[in-house]
């Protein structure tokens, strides 16, 4: 994907849901890969030309994991000129040695959250800005219907009102692939996910599910054999049939 297309899905989706307001200060969640990185790279070029001015920070969670290094991240940070805060924590120990769950990210989120919310509070910034593409819109709505029996995807804005800030998500028209793209072309260095279940979460199991149905409709199977059940793919039959 093309820079001048990247930032015309980003302002689409900015103006399109009023994403920003004269005089915020918004800070972009990196968590050193491909999208949030792209979307600080966005951001920082969008804020030379948009015609509401708003300040633009990052900040990092780092949960623990050992072999996670955001020494990169800081680097690109002041390469970009954008001021950069990293909240160690401890959450990797309380969510894989003290929690027994064996569904680990729905907490491993809050912690993470909550730790940002907190440094953003204390810094007064009023927005922050996650890096979600369409995939990862189109993938919450599959896992709601297959997960929970009910339909739901990321609210482009949320007022966290509890929390004091405004959750935007700026790269909700952009897709992935593109977003693959453009940090291969621009040479962007991602930090590697340590996570122990990165890969196997349900998530990754929507991700799968989608990339068969795309590619299924890429050979058009998808066109003339949409009630067809030998076509169905295993899982998502079971919502889509009633089962």
């Amino acid at each position: 994907m093309k820079q001048q297309k990247l930032l015309s899905l980003i302002r689409q989706a900015i103006q399109d849901y009023n994403m920003i307001e004269d005089g915020d200060r918004i800070a972009v969640g990196v968590s050193g890969g491909k999208d949030s990185l792209t979307l600080l790279y966005a951001m920082k070029l969008l804020q030379e030309f948009y015609p509401k001015r708003f300040e633009l920070s990052a900040i990092t969670c780092n949960v623990g994991f050992e072999g996670m290094d955001f020494t990169g991240v800081a680097e690109f940070c002041k390469h970009l000129e954008v001021p950069y805060e990293q909240v160690d924590t401890e959450i990797a120990r309380i969510v894989f040695q003290e929690n027994k769950d064996t569904r680990p990210c729905s907490l491993c989120a809050k912690l993470r959250k909550g730790a940002m919310y907190q440094q953003l509070g204390e810094l007064g910034i009023n927005k922050m800005a996650y890096a979600h593409n369409k995939d990862d819109f189109i993938e919450t709505a599959l896992m709601s219907l297959i997960y929970e029996g009910r339909f739901y995807a990321f609210p482009p804005v949320t007022e966290l009102p509890e929390a004091g800030v405004t959750v935007i998500r700026p790269m909700m028209y952009v897709p992935e692939r593109g977003v693959a793209h453009f940090v291969a072309d621009q040479g962007i260095r991602v930090v590697k996910n340590t996570c122990p279940v990165d890969g196997s979460t349900k998530r990754a199991y929507a991700k799968q599910l989608m990339e068969q149905i795309n590619r299924g409709d890429a050979r058009g199977e998808g066109q003339n054999h949409a009630c067809d059940r030998e076509r169905k793919v295993p899982g998502l039959a079971t919502v889509v049939m009633g089962k």
